[in-house]
């Protein structure tokens, strides 16, 4: 017991991602307005994972998010942008770390008409495929990225993201991340969820300053999601 909350002992690669976030400035704390309009006391950036030291360790923490859940998937899907570069280095980390060679591929923002053409490269889309992107807003990337799986002939296993700010999403009931599930019918798991980001400032000397404008946001906006972390 510290501080009167009950310490709950994160997972491994939770505290790494969560370290490595703080440490290269993708995770940071203070007013920051969002898409939505609200106004919240911090800020996720995975453009901020822009280092080959930075990458290399992003990669791993999605493999070991993978590593330790139950998700069953025979391919990797990365929606463009920020998708390409997260499937490239998940893809590799879970081949280096783990010994598990799955196939990936992600896709262009415009078809190509030339060349091999089409909309997707890489491995070709067949199986269970599961989703890999940075965070969910409206879910525009994942849902396009369910609509290319299934014309390929795919089928979607699931989205896995760093960050799930468990968040009301636009219909103001559900969180952004149920809202989502119900649109594409697959899971959304993340690697880091804002429940764990406010058990890490309960339990940090250094960050615990920004605790209350964080709980005082989730308080107001918050919707935990019943999804797999």
């Amino acid at each position: 017991m510290m501080g009167g909350t009950i310490f709950i002992r994160m997972k491994t690669y939770k505290k790494q991602f969560l370290n490595l976030a703080l440490e290269h400035g993708a995770l940071r704390f203070g007013e920051f307005e969002l898409k939505s309009g609200r106004i919240s006391p911090y800020f996720f950036n995975a453009g901020l994972f822009n280092t080959g030291y930075a990458a290399s360790n992003l990669g791993q923490c999605y493999a070991s998010a993978l590593s330790e859940s139950d998700i069953e998937f025979d391919m990797l899907f990365g929606p463009a942008y920020k998708g390409i570069g997260l499937v490239n280095l998940t893809a590799a980390a879970l081949a280096k770390n783990y010994g598990l060679d799955y196939p990936f591929a992600f896709n262009r923002k415009e078809a190509k008409d030339h060349g091999e053409g089409g909309t997707s490269i890489g491995a070709k889309i067949t199986g269970k495929v599961l989703i890999i992107d940075d965070v969910i807003t409206a879910g525009t990337a994942a849902i396009q990225a369910v609509e290319i799986i299934k014309a390929k002939g795919g089928e979607p296993a699931g989205v896995l993201v760093a960050l799930d700010r468990e968040e009301i999403g636009q219909e103001g009931k559900l969180s952004a991340v149920q809202e989502l599930q119900n649109k594409i019918g697959v899971p959304v798991h993340s690697i880091l969820s804002l429940s764990d980001l406010v058990n890490h400032l309960e339990n940090s000397v250094e960050l615990a300053s920004f605790l209350p404008a964080v709980r005082e946001y989730r308080n107001r906006y918050g919707k935990i999601p019943n999804v797999s972390q």
